[in-house]
């Protein structure tokens, strides 16, 4: 279970990242309150993983999906350009990911 908290969490940091993005002067009151909303729902759950899950563990992967997710997000929302050493980097994160989940 602590594992699906965990991935929960890390895509709720992904929608207030987003969230974040949009965000203006002009931005509705709701969109200030669903980021907000993302924000402490995505602390809450990784809080509630971190009870079975050792934080050496946990917080690095809850950085990691967040960091994935908001390239991803970035590249398909925003239109951004990822270089080929962005993506060498990417993926060198994502294989430290799989070791600590490994170990």
């Amino acid at each position: 279970m602590s594992w699906i908290l965990l991935s929960v969490a890390g895509l709720l940091e992904v929608v207030w990242a987003v969230g974040l993005k949009r965000l203006g002067a002009d931005a509705p009151v709701l969109l200030w309150f669903g980021v907000g909303a993302a924000l402490a729902g995505s602390v809450a759950l990784l809080a509630l993983a971190m009870r079975e899950l050792p934080l050496s563990l946990a917080y690095p992967l809850w950085v990691g999906i967040g960091l994935l997710g908001s390239v991803l997000a970035g590249m398909l929302l925003f239109g951004e350009s990822i270089s080929p050493l962005k993506w060498a980097s990417i993926g060198l994160i994502a294989l430290g990911m799989l070791g600590l989940k490994a170990l």
